[in-house]
């Protein structure tokens, strides 16, 4: 049976402050794992937010600048470096199924669920792929100026990265979530750190964006990586259940709003 076999659901874009969103990416493990109920979705970030890659080290983020222009910081359950979701700038999607059901290659499962993804780029009119090879990181604190790797950056036809994916298992689901620069602000995205390490020039020539191959508004760029995703899951339009979101909202406060989570890397609800 293929994965378009299967019961999924498409959660349209929704704003919604980054721990939120963090806490609903779980909430869909689960109920993908109890209920069978597989989740392709598109969120925004707002406000702004920093979400810091697993195994960051606290100290490599300005935590007096993002306080003072109102950035949420978090952490996420996926490694590599930190990113800022800028409200507009950023556009973010999940894809959440039973383990089982998935590859267990690691490269395998990320060469399936990105095929939407690469799906919505040649929809939009804008050449990517996977990076081809391998190149060294530029600033390591910073996830889109980290090394690249094929298995699961995305570039454009120049060599600069436009969009970043991860995996995790949780609660017998994967879960994969990606960012997707619909454009472009070096100074405050390196402003977020405590030691920028690089200049915006320097960004620019490593990090793409897709308002920088079409005249596309961010809402176009939603529609089409929406319609990608339920088209490649055959996917219904559905929502969250009260009970999802009451846990969402739990686990945000307890979990991704903590500082023991955000500033420690350690999970107060285990």
């Amino acid at each position: 049976m293929s994965l378009a076999d299967r019961e999924w659901r498409l959660i349209r874009e929704e704003s919604r402050p980054g721990p939120t969103q963090m806490a609903l990416d779980e909430v869909a493990a689960e109920t993908a794992a109890t209920e069978g109920v597989r989740t392709v979705r598109v969120y925004r970030w707002e406000p702004s937010c920093l979400s810091l890659g697993y195994h960051q080290d606290p100290a490599t983020v300005d935590w007096a600048f993002c306080e003072r222009e109102g950035i949420d910081v978090t952490r996420r359950p996926t490694g590599g470096g930190a990113i800022y979701h800028d409200e507009r700038g950023d556009v973010s999607y999940s894809i959440v199924a039973p383990a089982d059901e998935l590859p267990g290659d690691l490269m395998d499962s990320y060469e399936l669920l990105c095929e939407p993804l690469l799906d919505a780029f040649e929809a939009m009119g804008v050449p990517a792929g996977f990076a081809e090879s391998e190149q060294p990181a530029i600033h390591q604190p910073a996830c889109y100026l980290r090394g690249l790797h094929p298995a699961h950056d995305v570039v454009t036809a120049d060599g600069r990265k436009v969009s970043g994916n991860a995996q995790y298992r949780q609660r017998d689901a994967i879960i994969q979530h990606g960012s997707l620069s619909f454009s472009q602000d070096p100074e405050r995205h390196l402003a977020c750190f405590s030691d920028p390490g690089t200049t915006p020039e320097a960004f620019r020539d490593r990090v793409s964006a897709i308002d920088q191959y079409t005249e596309r508004s961010r809402e176009s760029v939603v529609g089409v990586l929406e319609a990608t995703l339920s088209a490649w899951a055959d996917a219904s339009e559905g929502e969250w259940t009260d009970d999802e979101l009451a846990a969402a909202r739990e686990r945000a406060n307890a979990k991704y709003r903590s500082d023991a989570w955000v500033r420690d890397g350690e999970d107060p609800t285990d």
